[in-house]
């Protein structure tokens, strides 16, 4: 016989009781009040009674609600992450793989094809990666960071040059430390021991994907137990997506923009757009929708990300309404609006030509400002603009500020 009264606190009550009793309990704490006829409860009482003492309402459709935000396919009872289910001869495959990609690079759209044992190419990163900055990160989605952070990877460089780079400290310097493959792996093992994090979180990995597959499987061998992200730009290729199914758990990818004109002027690359088709596509055909444990965290699929620019609202809507139609509808979307003009974006425009072909000396000119028609924040109707577009499409999975106090899931 289970007894609830008005001042007992529910982290008290006993650990035998069943999950379908433990969560609308905790849910509905607040709203639990019994009189002295209603103060007990059996575990042997018939579900429908036990709502109705738990959900008091003259509407038995009300009952139905769920008390979770979070729809039964993407809840999980428990997760193994993918590169732990690999055979050992699919990993030696995987390592073969590494070190082929390696010696003729073809990691991305670039396929620059350099021997990067011997030189570098694009991205101008070689045999090691480099390294900026491994660390518990606490700025991702509350269901990536939980409340221990996310084990994040900063690997400088990069195969894109986004004019606006928030982090072009890292991204545009080859700054910090080179490693091996091993001594990655070895940085993940003390992420998870010492740390205590929920994943290990590989940003900016497109042009280092054979040293992170390696560092993977090393680290598998040396216990890594948590979930491995994979934080893109949508940059890469087919081949470097087919060498990490079967590692990465979960799929961050970033779509940036939509018109090659815009991408070939503020990230360098006018094939990007269908890069990011493609790549977004092989990911989900891999993980799927992201789907989450009890506790809240992410543990495999894909999440979307897309970052507002200023005037750039309407790609934002052709991103959403091609992620509804030709990816999925329950695809999770986090639409950023942290913007703000970094990088090169604002930097004084030291010349220009003028109409005969002919430089001006910088006293001849008025000062002009480098991709002026981003130079400032983003608009707050900007960034709704791009959230009805979703929601107009059929999108509904959103990573929005929870409406409670837990996780957004």
């Amino acid at each position: 016989m289970l007894t609830l009264t008005t001042r007992q606190s529910v982290h008290h009550l006993p650990s035998s009781l069943p999950r379908v009793l433990l969560l609308p309990i905790i849910a509905t704490k607040r709203f639990l009040s019994y009189t002295a006829k209603t103060s007990s409860l059996s575990l042997t009482t018939p579900i429908t009674t036990r709502k109705l003492l738990l959900f008091p309402s003259p509407n038995f459709n009300n009952l139905q609600k769920r008390s979770l935000h979070l729809a039964p396919p993407f809840l999980l009872d428990d997760y193994t992450p993918r590169y732990l289910q690999l055979s050992e001869v699919d990993a030696a495959k995987k390592r073969s793989q590494a070190y082929a990609h390696l010696a003729k690079c073809n990691l991305c759209p670039r396929k620059c094809g350099v021997n990067r044992f011997e030189k570098t190419g694009w991205c101008l990163i070689g045999e090691k990666a480099k390294v900026n900055v491994i660390a518990p990160h606490f700025g991702e989605e509350p269901c990536i960071q939980g409340h221990h952070g996310s084990g994040s990877v900063f690997f400088s460089m990069c195969n894109l040059r986004c004019v606006f780079c928030q982090n072009h400290d890292i991204s545009h310097q080859r700054n910090g430390m080179d490693l091996t493959p091993e001594e990655l792996g070895d940085w993940y093992m003390k992420l998870q021991e010492v740390g205590n994090v929920h994943n290990i979180n590989l940003i900016t990995p497109e042009h280092v994907v054979p040293q992170v597959a390696l560092s993977i499987l090393h680290a598998r061998s040396q216990g890594l137990r948590i979930p491995i992200i994979y934080n893109t730009s949508s940059y890469d290729s087919l081949e470097s997506l087919a060498l990490l199914d079967g590692l990465v758990d979960i799929y961050l990818p970033d779509f940036k923009v939509w018109e090659p004109s815009t991408s070939k002027r503020l990230l360098k690359a006018d094939d990007y757009a269908a890069t990011a088709r493609e790549s977004i596509k092989a990911m989900y055909a891999q993980v799927g929708d992201l789907c989450f444990t009890g506790d809240g965290i992410a543990k495999s699929g894909v999440l979307v990300r897309h970052l507002v620019m200023p005037g750039l609202e309407e790609e934002g809507a052709k991103i959403m309404r091609w992620l509804a139609e030709e990816v999925s509808r329950d695809v999770f979307v986090n639409i950023m609006e942290q913007y703000r003009p970094s990088a090169h974006v604002g930097k004084v425009q030291t010349r220009r030509k003028t109409h005969g072909g002919e430089e001006e000396a910088e006293g001849d000119k008025k000062e002009e400002r480098r991709y002026a028609e981003i130079n400032r924040a983003v608009k707050g109707e900007e960034v709704e603009s791009v959230r009805q577009a979703a929601e107009r499409a059929g999108l509904w999975r959103f990573c929005d500020p929870p409406r409670h106090d837990g996780f957004n899931i």
